[in-house]
């Protein structure tokens, strides 16, 4: 059986430089996905034309909009970069000056030029939980993001934040206070 070796981690958008190249229906679902979970993210846009919403949301967010083809310029600075235009041969571009400067890349609705991928998302407060096909079905992705929005109670914020509270009471070491935190949560997971 294929296996998922995908590592998954949770990125402080607001700390880092987001470069996306494109300007079309991709690049757009692109951004409203990212500034959905990460309000706050740093975002340069490069393309000779956006779309009306991109450009809406744009004044939502910190993104800057750049009206111009892809140079390798705008990678200086950036820490991830996201490659949505319609032409394969820019995409790889993107990628191959990624690749020289160890620049993490993702080349849309292209698996073996990703080094990472924008999985399905849900959060409820501070819970949030990723979701990843392994970039072979967004599709499935997308439904059991739909399936986890409506299994996670709405107010599971309010118990992590009195966990939070409760974490802060316990005496002991690492292990025992680990030890009291898991007894206190047993019931969460209990059928």
């Amino acid at each position: 059986m294929e296996r998922n070796n995908l590592y998954p981690i949770f990125l402080k958008a607001k700390s880092l430089n987001v470069l996306i190249v494109g300007g079309g229906n991709v690049a757009e679902e692109k951004l409203t996905f990212l500034l959905k979970s990460s309000p706050d993210a740093k975002v340069l846009m490069v393309s000779p034309m956006f779309r009306e919403g991109t450009i809406e949301l744009a004044k939502k967010g910190c993104v800057t909009l750049v009206k111009d083809v892809y140079q390798q310029k705008y990678l200086q600075g950036r820490h991830m970069v996201v490659a949505t235009t319609e032409f394969p041969e820019v995409n790889v571009q993107v990628w191959k000056d990624c690749r020289a400067q160890a620049k993490l890349v993702n080349v849309a609705d292209n698996p073996p030029y990703c080094d990472f991928y924008m999985g399905g998302i849900v959060t409820k407060g501070n819970v949030k939980v990723a979701i990843s096909t392994n970039g072979k079905s967004p599709t499935t992705a997308k439904r059991l993001r739909q399936f986890f929005e409506d299994v996670i109670p709405e107010n599971v914020d309010d118990l992590v934040k009195n966990l939070n509270e409760y974490r802060k009471t316990i005496k002991g070491n690492f292990e025992e206070k680990v030890e009291q935190l898991n007894e206190f949560t047993k019931s969460l997971v209990e059928k």
